[in-house]
């Protein structure tokens, strides 16, 4: 089921064995923030912080949560995993905005460590949960299938009872807020990556982009360049590259929060400048870097056997 009009407008606009969500509870290190361990859990709990205008961090020391704020109510973008929701909704409550306010809950991708928490915020907040396909097919059914590549080693999450689709290059409004969905598979068939302008109290607006994970992680037996296996994957994770690169981007933002040093970026403790306009070109470069060398490896190393 399509989001009704009145809320969508189509918008013009390295290792076989390795994987972030192979690694269950740890998120990698985030030394820039130091309330956070070096090796952070993926629910241990670290302060909110502003971004830019009316966007904000709630997530945790290693997973992001990103809050989108305005008077007709309030968006939320991932929410990390199920136990990390507490934490979440306090974060929120503590910038002064009510978590009974978030309207609808959006999702990068489908993996446990970003969707985990999804449905317990949804209870808790009767929020609308809206993502694209087939990671809306994998949030209802609490994992996804042979066309992820991490499938046989990822864990589910507590399914979404309902989920409204959005298609790629769609708008999201609500109010003042308008949320484009940009189709960027690779890292899951249905990574998403979200843009929106966000304005401060002094009218500087800048382009904002939550841009999804692109690094090549997979189990034992998902090969890249399986095309007979996974017909057009490649291809789409390819597409899905250029788009990020191409994305209207003046600040950065991604679901694991020292993929783009973004507490060097935000907070009391910032070091390096929030704004680049070459940073989702320069993310985008690294993860076909990623991916290049992935598939050097696939040619280089044989098949597992299929399961």
């Amino acid at each position: 089921m399509r989001l009704p009009a009145a809320v969508l407008a189509v918008s013009v606009a390295s290792s076989l064995l390795a994987g972030c969500a192979n690694a269950p509870q740890r998120g990698g290190a985030q030394a820039a923030d130091a309330s956070c361990p070096a090796e952070p859990k993926w629910d241990d709990p670290t302060a909110p912080r502003h971004i830019h205008g009316n966007t904000w961090y709630v997530g945790t020391c290693a997973i992001s949560a990103i809050l989108i704020t305005s008077e007709a109510g309030h968006v939320l973008i991932d929410g990390a995993i199920d136990s990390a929701v507490p934490g979440i909704e306090a974060n929120i409550r503590a910038l002064g905005f009510d978590p009974a306010q978030v309207r609808y809950l959006l999702n990068s991708h489908e993996h446990i460590d970003h969707a985990g928490g999804i449905a317990r915020l949804s209870r808790d907040t009767g929020a609308r949960v809206v993502a694209r396909e087939p990671a809306a097919t994998a949030l209802e059914r609490g994992k996804g299938d042979r066309g992820d590549p991490q499938f046989l080693t990822v864990a589910s999450f507590a399914p979404v009872p309902s989920v409204q689709r959005i298609g790629d290059g769609d708008t999201l409004r609500l109010g003042a807020l308008a949320l484009t969905a940009h189709a960027t598979p690779g890292h899951t068939p249905g990574g998403t990556s979200w843009t929106w302008r966000s304005c401060d109290g002094a009218g500087r607006c800048r382009d904002i982009a939550y841009a999804d994970s692109l690094t090549p992680f997979s189990d034992k037996v998902y090969r890249y360049s399986d095309d007979a296996a996974h017909p057009g994957a490649l291809a789409a994770y390819r597409r899905g590259i250029e788009t990020v690169a191409a994305l209207p981007c003046e600040i950065l933002l991604t679901p694991h929060p020292g993929a783009s040093d973004m507490f060097e970026r935000i907070g009391p403790r910032a070091s390096k400048p929030l704004v680049d306009t070459g940073a989702c070109r320069a993310y985008a470069a690294a993860g076909a870097a990623k991916l290049d060398a992935r598939l050097e490896q696939e040619r280089a190393q044989p098949a597992a056997a299929p399961h």
